[in-house]
């Protein structure tokens, strides 16, 4: 099937201010680096070469200066409520600055120290035997206690209509499964400073074993590792779809009561469970079978103390940063307090604090201008996927009616969270973080039984990110992340395609990527593509990850291709279909020439100079193993080498560095 290009199905483009500006950032761009040899380079050698990471941040550039800015944004609204008459704030605002207050009161936490668990802690060292588990694993799942298993309410991947119970692998206190099994320098070495770590944090709560019990929590978590699957498997949409009846528990994972757990962490009866891992779940009954009951309670002890060590004392603030910030990510510095307390706020009652930036910085222009975008982008993935030479007629209209049934969600969300029952106290912390873990956890828990909110948000307005959920076919864009360099209202439509229209177009691609693709339009998962037509996606998508296992951002350290290719498929065909939709939006007017630039050059630019940035090696070398989405370099330069456009627009030859030979371009959407 095959349709001519035109700008009749677009909405017109909403202008920009007339004196619109090219929205490139000149003073970053290294023109002695030809854009044909090395494009990221190109386009922000000069910031490269000059900036420094902050010393608070493993990471810095454009992503994180929107993220400073949203946190400055935040600063000034609770700074301008701290001011205000306590009982003449609305109750959310209220609670916001009770929860920020409780963060600053550096001298209440240091007086009450390790006070405020002590209950908890009471809790697990009056463990009298294994038959005790499954109602503290439920206690500590509801206050956001790291245990062996993730317990959570989602859409029924197969009946999205419908809520289920899943249960996925968890109980790790080092980033992944690999740093526990490989045999990599810097794994070792992560292992051997882990076992401190816990030492030091266990002596700091008083325990007089705590070399031993460090030693035993290695070996324990060691065995949970091995049980785990990779992370190239647990994005697999199928693998992890495992209904299992609850009667099937005691012979899948015995040793465990799972009757009594369900019961104690308040799962009515249920005809299955998804369980997403089912031989993790059994390697963790086989774990928890053989592990004596004192290595258990170090374990559980070690959890609490180090998921809630933020909000404690400094002793144990300084401890958990000096590992997990300092060793893992290699930052030198943590955050400024306030900063660390707008992060405790965003994370306990994140859509209060939303509704403060909404009402303040996100103006209804904003919103009618990404309407608009978003509509052109549909647009053009229409013509895209009616154009496709690898997909059948079959696959063709059911892909149409996936993309015409995307519903797009901009800035905020419909209907607020209500945190009314939720108590926030100015005095207590812990207290607060520990009521708001158990609050989101029945909150998530009390959607069984009922129909599906399509309403409901996964990523609060102040987030600077975006996703697409394949259960409810749904993109949604956070206000925050509508700023420069993704959204600028006054630059040139050129750059603005390029950053958020591509963004726009990756969110999009989700739906029709190597796991999105498994999922209708209505959220269900299921096969709805031909065998001919997937074996063509088959054949592209490993050529994708072929292209980009070969890049390297550090000497021996390459992407992971399989890791990575849903996100590399989305920025590939992101890209492609902003590009269609800028000249679909231009319709029969040549773009003009702004700065000695072309419209074309100008929307490769916009995306190049959106992943502009810098990391520090112990945390590129951390990403590597556990990011699905390559370092911002190959998000540039690997999309750029699959756009045929970008060889004409800065006229790259066979010999260049950005040149890859057309029959190796891959090309989706």
């Amino acid at each position: 099937m095959t349709t001519v290009l035109t700008a009749c199905a677009l909405h017109a483009p909403q202008p920009a201010a007339p004196a619109a500006h090219s929205g490139i950032d000149f003073q970053y761009m290294d023109t002695q680096v030809p854009a044909q040899q090395d494009f990221y380079a190109h386009v922000n050698g000069k910031w490269l070469k000059s900036a420094e990471i902050p010393a608070d941040k493993p990471s810095y550039g454009a992503f994180y200066k929107v993220i400073d800015d949203t946190r400055e944004q935040l600063r000034t609204l609770i700074d301008a409520a701290l001011k205000q008459p306590h009982d003449k704030l609305d109750p959310g605002t209220r609670k916001v600055v009770d929860f920020y207050a409780s963060y600053m009161d550096t001298a209440r936490i240091e007086q009450v120290g390790l006070e405020p668990l002590r209950p908890l802690l009471a809790r697990i060292a009056a463990l009298r035997d294994k038959a005790g588990l499954p109602a503290l694993v439920a206690e500590l799942q509801q206050v956001g206690v790291t245990v062996p298993f993730m317990t959570s309410v989602q859409q029924d991947a197969k009946d999205s209509s419908r809520y289920i119970v899943e249960f996925d692998q968890d109980g790790l206190g080092l980033p992944d499964r690999d740093y526990y099994l490989k045999d990599d320098a810097r794994f070792v070495k992560d292992r051997g400073l882990y076992v401190k770590h816990v030492e030091t944090m266990l002596g700091l709560a008083g325990d007089l074993r705590a070399a031993e019990d460090a030693a035993a929590i290695m070996a324990f978590e060691t065995t949970l590792a091995k049980a785990q699957w990779a992370r190239v498997d647990t994005r697999d949409a199928t693998k992890v779809y495992n209904p299992i009846a609850p009667a099937k528990f005691a012979s899948l994972a015995p040793g465990f009561g799972w009757e009594a757990y369900l019961k104690a962490v308040g799962v009515p009866p249920q005809d299955f469970i998804v369980v997403a891992e089912p031989d993790y779940l059994t390697g963790f009954a086989a774990a928890l079978d053989k592990a004596p009951l004192a290595t258990l309670k170090a374990y559980f002890t070690w959890h609490v103390i180090s998921d809630y060590a933020n909000n404690l004392s400094a002793a144990f603030e300084d401890s958990h940063f000096a590992f997990y910030g300092t060793v893992l990510q290699g930052t030198p510095e943590q955050l400024p307090r306030w900063q660390r307390a707008l992060r405790a706020v965003d994370s306990g009652i994140g859509f209060a604090l939303g509704k403060m930036y909404v009402a303040k910085y996100f103006p209804p222009a904003y919103k009618a201008r990404m309407d608009t975008l978003v509509e052109n982008l549909r647009a053009a993935f229409k013509v895209s996927i009616e154009n496709s030479t690898w997909m059948d007629a079959t696959t063709q209209a059911r892909a149409l009616d996936k993309l015409a049934k995307f519903e797009p969600k901009i800035g905020y969300p419909a209907k607020w969270r209500d945190y009314s029952k939720l108590d926030i106290a100015a005095d207590d912390l812990v207290g607060n973080v520990m009521r708001a873990n158990r609050f989101e956890f029945r909150r998530n828990l009390a959607h069984l039984g009922h129909p599906v909110d399509r309403s409901e948000w996964y990523m609060t307005p102040q987030t600077v990110n975006a996703y697409y959920s394949p259960a409810t076919n749904q993109i949604v864009f956070p206000a925050a992340i509508l700023q420069p360099p993704f959204f600028d209202p006054n630059a040139d439509e050129a750059v603005n395609y390029g950053a958020i229209g591509a963004v726009i177009g990756h969110e999009m691609s989700h739906g029709f990527d190597d796991q999105g693709a498994k999922y209708d339009g209505d959220g269900n998962l299921h096969d709805w593509w031909t065998p001919a037509t997937l074996a063509h996606f088959k054949t592209l998508t490993k050529a994708l990850i072929a292209q980009y296992d070969a890049y390297a951002p550090l000497p021996g350290v390459h992407v992971n291709g399989a890791l990575t290719v849903g996100e590399n498929i989305a920025d590939n065909a992101g890209v492609h279909i902003a590009y269609k939709a800028y000249h679909m939006a231009l319709g029969n007017t040549p773009a003009p020439v702004i700065d000695g630039l072309t419209g074309d050059q100008r929307f490769f630019i916009g995306w190049a100079q959106a992943w502009r940035s810098k990391r520090r090696a112990s945390y590129e070398k951390m990403l590597i193993t556990v990011d699905p989405h390559s370092p911002p370099q190959f998000r540039t330069n690997g999309v750029m080498s699959d756009v045929k456009a970008f060889y004409k627009a800065f006229d790259v030859q066979p010999g260049n560095g950005m040149y890859r030979p057309e029959k190796d371009r891959v090309s989706l959407y």
